[in-house]
């Protein structure tokens, strides 16, 4: 969950994060009202609250359900 002025994403893309990457499946549109508790819990926070203080991401007011998969790094062989 994003909230930003415009998507900072795109479906497809893969971004780094940390020392693996993240690969963008979806991104879609939705009402501050359609975030529920479970929603919040399913995507790996207490609540709507702990979810809300990570989402907002400067001054803007759209909200973008993103899902991804995470990529680890490559594991490194002996040489």
């Amino acid at each position: 969950m994003r909230i930003w002025k415009r998507p900072h994403v795109r479906p497809g893309g893969v971004y780094r994060m940390g020392d693996g990457h993240i690969v963008v499946e979806s991104i879609r549109s939705i009402a501050l009202g359609d975030i529920s508790s479970e929603l919040a819990r399913d995507s790996g926070f207490e609540g709507v609250v702990d979810l809300l203080k990570v989402a907002k991401h400067g001054s803007g007011t759209n909200v973008y359900l993103v899902e991804f998969h995470y990529l680890p790094p490559p594991e490194q062989g002996d040489g």
